[in-house]
């Protein structure tokens, strides 16, 4: 974690060494759960749905982005995008979870975390009058839990961990002020896959400032020994950049 912050600052600095220009990107909006599906440990654990077993209400989210474009088709990027979701209620059967069994009927809390560190760089191969579209690539780093406890019990699952993703953004300007994004990090792998996607309407209210209304997609998880997880996410988003 240390060696990836560092690095990121390294890069940030020598990029200001050069021409280009600053882009603050601001996102706020409500997440809706599409499923959240988790067993742990993967392979003796009880499947249970934090959507469909338990009750999981409409959260809002905010996420952040510091973006430098230079020479002029580069592009370096750096996202903080928090994620917390809580789940409430109770399942009919005994559920074992991280070495720990809650017994049927018992009223249960679920606290499900996923905050995601992203430093990216991405080229612009099609840089025309009306369209753009580039292709990079993104290091996340992951930081989540899953806890679950119930009147005096309590048990959770910690990971932090590193995910290489594909970066990619189209914008088309349909026509002055008004212009369609396409962009997100995506991969899948045997290990897991991974996907957070957006596609937004953009209204330019001037030179450096920028509105943007839209929809992202969340998902992904991973099936192994240890962990069982897979949920997905819908967010209604309202943006706003500001260059400068």
């Amino acid at each position: 974690m240390k060696k990836i912050v560092i690095f990121s600052l390294v890069i940030f600095i020598f990029c200001t060494s050069l021409w280009g220009e600053f882009e603050i990107d601001l996102e706020s909006g409500a997440i809706f759960t599409g499923y959240n599906d988790v067993r742990i440990p993967g392979n003796q654990g009880t499947l249970f749905s934090l959507k469909d077993d338990l009750e999981t209400d409409i959260e809002t989210f905010f996420r952040a982005r510091l973006n430098y474009h230079f020479n002029p088709k580069h592009h370096i990027s750096l996202l903080y995008a928090p994620l917390i979701v809580e789940a409430n209620g109770n399942v009919d059967e005994n559920l074992e979870y991280q070495g720990e069994i809650f017994p049927a009927n018992t009223d249960l809390a679920c606290t499900f975390k996923f905050n995601s560190y992203r430093l990216s760089y991405r080229y612009d191969f099609i840089r025309k009058a009306d369209l753009t579209f580039g292709m990079g690539f993104t290091a996340k780093i992951r930081d989540a839990l899953i806890s679950l406890e119930s009147d005096n019990i309590k048990a959770k699952k910690e990971n932090i961990g590193f995910v290489p993703i594909i970066n990619f953004r189209l914008v088309w300007d349909i026509i002055v002020p008004l212009s369609v994004i396409f962009e997100g990090d995506a991969l899948a792998a045997p290990q897991g896959r991974a996907e957070d996607v957006a596609l937004g309407l953009k209204y330019q209210i001037n030179q450096n400032l920028g509105l943007r209304l839209g929809y992202r997609i969340l998902e992904g998880g991973a099936d192994n020994d240890e962990v069982y997880t897979f949920s997905l996410f819908h967010y209604a988003v309202l943006g706003l950049n500001f260059r400068f």
